[in-house]
This record gives structure tokens, sequence and C-alpha cells, in this order.
């Protein structure tokens, strides 16, 4: 085998290996959350509240990337549940803020405390010299993959 296949199959290896990492931990997380009586969508969405009290439904769409139709679904879902409830904006009627109650900061409290077993869990054994190297290759490949995202993005414009 020359050098360049070598590196080929190397390249493969590792990008397989990091795609199966991401797959097993959203298992397992979701193995997990499933534990907080709710569903994927509704734990992400309900995160998001917790980090931004109060935001509006366009602004958590905007943040989340998705669109405000999606996020109504899933409000109404969480609102019925008992999550969250919505307040008229004064200075807008036309708005909402979103505001999470008691039952929705148990389940965020909950998911936090899974969050980090989980971590601790993953990183059994690693020094942090270790965690450190690999927080800066991991940097090197996401730098790596948002200039390929923009030049599919700049592809798309031109066409």
């Amino acid at each position: 085998m020359d050098t360049n296949q070598v590196n080929e199959i190397s390249n493969k290896k590792i990008i397989h290996q990091l795609i199966n990492f991401a797959l097993k931990h959203r298992r397992i997380m979701q193995n997990y959350l499933d534990e907080t009586g709710v569903y994927q969508a509704q734990h992400r969405l309900l995160m998001e509240i917790a980090r931004n009290p109060n935001a509006s439904q366009n602004d958590i769409a905007r943040t989340m990337d998705v669109s405000a139709a999606t996020i109504a679904v899933s409000l109404k879902k969480l609102e019925k549940g008992g999550y969250i409830y919505r307040v008229t904006d004064e200075a807008d009627n036309r708005l909402n803020k979103i505001t999470i109650t008691e039952k929705g900061n148990a389940v965020v409290e909950q998911s936090r405390k899974i969050f980090r077993s989980t971590d601790q869990k993953v990183f059994a054994g690693f020094a942090e010299e270790e965690k450190h190297t690999l927080s800066v290759l991991l940097h090197k490949l996401d730098v790596n993959l948002d200039k390929m995202e923009e030049e599919l993005k700049l592809k798309k414009e031109r066409t």
C-alpha cells in the first residue's frame, strides 16, 4: 500500500469512528432522557426555553434554526403537558413569551444531572491534557467543515 492509500483508509476510519461515537452517544442520551417523560424534540425545546426565559416563539425558532410552525406544534404539546405556559407580550399582543413551569424546571434539572453524569462517564480515564488535545483536534475538524458548508452555500447561491 502506498502512503496515499494509508492516509485515505486512516481518514475513513477516523470519520467512521466520529460518526459511530455520535450515534452511540445519541442513543445512550435518548435512553437516559426518556426517563424525563419528554420526547426528544420537546426536550431540546424545553432546554432552549430554560436557557432563554421569556423568549418569543419566533426567537426560539431562529435560535434553534427551525420553522416557527415546527416550534408551535412542540410548544402546544409542552403546554398541554404542563411544562410551559405562554404570556401575551404587553407591547405586542401578537407575540407570546414562553415561560417554563415548575414541572418544566424539574425536567430541565433532571436533564442537567443526566448530562453531567454522562459526560463524566464518557471522559472517565481521560487526563485534562488529553481532553484539551481532543478539543483542539475536533475544533480543527469543525473549522474545516465550516469552510465546506460555506463553499456549498456559495455554490447554491450561484446556481
